[in-house]
């Protein structure tokens, strides 16, 4: 997959501030320092574009970029970067404020057609695990994307994976993914896992432009 454009649009805090394009969306939710922003980064083929911090939390708001691919089926893509989970250094009164936002973009945006849910492969914690059945009960069907598997020799990443699915229940197919964000190791496997969701029957309105 090409990459013929990304471009940062905004970051929101409320459903007034979203972008006006209609275009099929893609969401990214993980535990803070789970490589969200480095795997946006790789799967885009850009550096810098998702702002990598070495502070988990620094995430406090929706921030969408806009992608347009080679794949000509396809119509350009919004990537929805969300706060991270777990752990934040941000007051606790902004951290109340990521619940109520995060839960009504996911429950409410019609055009968000994946989610996509990453965990470290040296360990799913409860907060990965409520999520993720947190996002099932909200209707949708998250892409796994087990990150950082380049800590583990190749000889160990198949049994990983066979653990992380264990520990959250779900079942080892096309779904889930072994990333590296160093390596590109799983970046076509992504793309392949999101062809499905970003439907070239989607009604972008019209506001679309190529």
């Amino acid at each position: 997959m090409k990459i013929l454009s990304a471009d940062f649009v905004k970051s929101c805090l409320k459903p007034a501030h979203y972008p006006r394009e209609h275009l099929p969306e893609v969401a990214f939710v993980g535990r803070s320092n789970v490589g969200k922003s480095s795997a946006i980064n790789s799967l885009l083929n850009r550096k810098g574009i998702a702002k990598v911090s070495t502070t988990p939390g620094k995430t406090q708001t929706l921030n969408f970029f806009r992608i347009l691919t080679s794949d000509k089926t396809l119509s350009p893509i919004h990537f929805v970067d969300l706060p991270g989970y777990g752990y934040a250094k941000a007051a606790r009164s902004v951290r109340e404020q990521w619940g109520p936002m995060i839960e009504r973009y996911l429950k409410d945006r019609t055009q968000l057609c994946a989610v996509v849910q990453l965990v470290d492969v040296r360990g799913v914690e409860a907060h990965d695990v409520t999520t993720l059945e947190w996002l099932t009960h909200l209707g949708h069907h998250p892409i796994v994307v087990v990150t950082k598997i380049d800590k583990l020799s190749r000889g160990r990443r198949r049994q990983a994976l066979l653990h992380v699915c264990q520990t959250l229940g779900v079942e080892y197919d096309e779904t889930v993914v072994g990333y590296s964000s160093k390596t590109n190791e799983g970046r076509q496997e992504l793309w392949n896992a999101l062809r499905g969701p970003l439907k070239p029957d989607f009604d972008v309105g019209p506001v679309f432009q190529r």
